[in-house]
């Protein structure tokens, strides 16, 4: 962490916060030196926001069903990130395609989890497109996020095998597992200034990351 402020970051949610938990918990432990200052979710039933709440952290809701307007709904949004000082933008399973005003906004400082090897398979369903396609394996990475559709430059990527036996749920359940340990680690080097986005590059310590991001191996990637 530079500096002796905490290295604050807010949280965009949409359900069940399992990635949250992740983070909350790399922070008790020390794994993580973070503050998360807020969290946000479009959604008032989002089980996110009892895990937040457990924590003592801040949350807000902002129903994406109240606004006629994406810009309208995405500038709320950036008011309300934005009312929380953060460091860092976090996307934890936030189902709302964000518009390039917003990112525009916090480029640089916004990132995502995705559960596949990007590039292969952006967008949704990302499981049984990998099983359809044939893959051997997949996995999780954490990128930038830009307006291209997670498209933006990789930070940290690892990967699972797919199994004869495997199915969408058995492939999604392993790869959680994944991205529970990579997501913490990626936001520790974030807030050691160890990573950063120049241009449409990621660097790690100065140097420009291969397109897939930093290969991580996981004591579940086996």
């Amino acid at each position: 962490m530079k500096g002796d402020k905490p290295f604050k970051i807010v949280i965009l949610i949409s359900g069940s916060g399992s990635n949250l938990q992740a983070l909350i918990d790399a922070i008790a432990s020390g794994q993580l030196e973070a503050q998360i200052a807020g969290v946000i979710s479009n959604k008032s039933s989002a089980a996110g926001l009892v895990r937040a709440k457990c924590s003592d952290i801040p949350t807000s809701v902002i129903d994406h069903n109240h606004f006629d307007d994406r810009n309208k709904y995405d500038n709320r949004l950036a008011e309300t990130v934005e009312s929380y000082s953060p460091d860092l933008v976090v996307l934890a399973g936030f189902m709302r395609i964000l518009g390039p005003r917003f990112v525009d906004r916090f480029v640089g400082k916004l990132i995502n989890i995705h559960p596949s090897l990007l590039p292969k398979h952006p967008g949704l369903n990302t499981h049984q497109r990998a099983l359809d396609a044939g893959d051997v394996e997949t996995g999780a990475t954490v990128h930038f996020v830009t307006s291209k559709l997670d498209g933006g430059p990789a930070i940290v990527q690892a990967s699972v095998p797919i199994a004869m036996k495997d199915c969408a749920d058995t492939i999604a359940k392993r790869v959680l597992k994944i991205e529970h340990i990579i997501f913490p680690t990626a936001i520790q080097w974030l807030a050691e200034g160890r990573v950063e986005m120049r241009g449409k590059n990621a660097l790690f310590d100065g140097i420009a990351l291969p397109p897939y991001g930093k290969l991580v191996t996981t004591e579940t990637s086996g």
